[in-house]
């Protein structure tokens, strides 16, 4: 029987990022890190009936600030999808996808944790990078400031590296700048790439609140000022000033 030739894998350019963004503080400085260390970055972000959708507004106000903010950056992003992961919304009964109340579970964990949500939006990057044949995937997932979820965890997603890449014979890698960072670092790792004109517009042009609240603005930016993200955000934005030895605002 006659050898099978090995399958050379596609995603072999090491010059080129595809962020997965979705208008968030996190997703944004994933973005920016991949901006300092790539010569060329997509971005990729999903329509999965969240109830927050006007995060699919912000992504476009964010990349729009990111090429005002640094003409190089400017050169450097690339082109921008949306994907339709719509049968999230279907199946899933969450607060992020229903007309719910946020609450926590017995175990802790809140109910806009959308189960499979990460699972499917790294699967889905995964064969848009293999059709572009860009070997990097970034995201801004975190299991220091994560809410308990469990798809953000890096367990879980070297587990994807292996498994997406066996199960289509790439080498891709995955990245997680903000893995081991809590949201007060993130606010300094955004100082860092960015100086204050990337924390500024991380504050008013990114969104995070679950509510999609974008009438209220706070020191930190704009939000209900009381869900989960809007907590974490707040509390990270504080901490952050203390940290740089700045007085609250």
């Amino acid at each position: 029987m006659a050898e099978q030739p090995r399958r050379v894998p596609a995603s072999t350019d090491d010059e080129h990022a595809l962020v997965l963004f979705s208008g968030g503080q996190d997703s944004t400085a994933a973005l920016a890190w991949a901006l300092e260390r790539f010569a060329g970055v997509e971005t990729v972000g999903f329509a999965y009936g969240q109830r927050h959708s006007v995060e699919l507004e912000a992504r476009r106000s964010v990349l729009a600030g990111l090429r005002e903010t640094s003409p190089a950056w400017g050169d450097r992003l690339g082109e921008d999808r949306v994907l339709d992961a719509d049968i999230l919304g279907q199946i899933s009964d969450t607060a992020l996808t229903r007309e719910a109340a946020i609450a926590y579970d017995e175990q802790g964990l809140p109910n806009t944790f959308v189960p499979g949500r990460n699972l499917l939006f790294f699967t889905l990057a995964a064969a848009l990078a293999h059709r572009r044949r860009i070997r990097h995937l970034v995201a801004g997932v975190c299991e220091t400031d994560f809410s308990g979820y469990p798809d953000c965890r890096d367990d879980t997603v070297k587990a994807l590296q292996v498994t997406l890449n066996l199960g289509m014979a790439e080498r891709l890698v995955l990245h997680t700048p903000l893995m081991w960072l809590d949201k007060a670092q993130t606010w300094q790792l955004l100082e860092e790439l960015g100086g204050e004109a990337l924390v500024a517009l991380a504050r008013e042009r990114t969104h995070t609140c679950y509510r999609g609240d974008r009438q209220h603005r706070h020191p930190w930016g704009y939000g209900c000022g009381a869900c989960p993200a809007c907590e974490l955000r707040a509390e990270g934005w504080y901490r952050y000033r203390a940290m740089r030895g700045r007085e609250p605002e």
